[in-house]
């Protein structure tokens, strides 16, 4: 197949993809409702009672690219939900028996997961705004953002598709997803900075991704310092190629 061909069943995958979320547009707002409240609730408390020591600048602006990554592997956690779904509608023998490759199936759900991000993320970046955050909103500080947001989205997408191969049923997706999100939130840099941490924490904060991720983007939106950028990157990008190599090995299994 042509590289042009083979980008083409990509982005036709993806267009698919987000069209559902065209239709059923109260998945964004219901995944709305929980960063909202650690914004609204617990940074604001938080703030006011400067327990936490973040520096030169307030808790609510540390925690809000925490808040904003979570977001974003809410969305993106959940995903093989709607692959087992598919598989239990058979719309995945009919994807597979296409002549789209593996790899480039899912590809192009991983990276709807990336742009469904984005649309989350946009939205807890204007209830930042909102409530007097002070962000460093410029053209470039928001493209890069919205990069590690489409290269997250797309890395835990495909660890989601991954793990539905195991799984298989939709109550069990659920209860893993719940196991997986909460525990690597907590043991990252998204509420508090790692230094706070025992060391036994600080290793498995080293090598979250999601640390990398929230590093780039408090650097991009709050502090300006990007001298762990290209690092952060490296890292986020390195983790999206195992994890969406590894679900186009697992996809089929799905179906057998």
């Amino acid at each position: 197949m042509s590289l042009k061909r083979y980008l083409s069943s990509v982005f036709t995958l993806t267009e698919f993809e987000l069209r559902k979320l065209r239709h059923d547009p109260s998945q964004v707002w219901l995944r709305f409702i929980q960063p909202a409240l650690w914004l609204l609730v617990f940074g604001e408390v938080f703030t006011r009672i400067r327990i936490i020591p973040t520096g030169d600048v307030s808790y609510i602006q540390f925690m809000t690219p925490g808040v904003l990554a979570q977001s974003v592997m809410f969305v993106a956690i959940f995903y093989g939900i709607t692959v087992v779904w598919e598989r239990d509608r058979g719309l995945l023998n009919k994807l597979l028996s296409t002549p789209a490759p593996r790899f480039a199936i899912v590809l192009g759900k991983a990276l709807s997961a990336g742009v469904r991000g984005i649309i989350q993320a946009v939205t807890v970046l204007i209830l930042a705004l909102i409530i007097g955050v002070d962000m460093s909103i410029t053209p470039l500080s928001v493209l890069g953002v919205f990069l590690i947001i489409v290269l997250f989205g797309m890395c835990f997408s495909s660890l989601s598709i991954c793990l539905a191969s195991v799984f298989r049923t939709r109550e069990r997706m659920m209860g893993i997803g719940q196991a997986i999100t909460m525990p690597l939130f907590f043991a990252s840099n998204a509420i508090y900075p790692i230094s706070l941490m025992p060391d036994w924490l600080k290793a498995i904060a080293n090598v979250n991704p999601l640390s990398y991720v929230v590093d780039a983007m408090r650097g991009l939106l709050i502090t300006g310092d990007l001298s762990r950028l290209a690092l952060d990157f490296a890292a986020i990008t390195l983790a999206t190629a195992i994890l969406v190599a590894l679900a186009s090995f697992s996809f089929r299994r799905m179906i057998s």
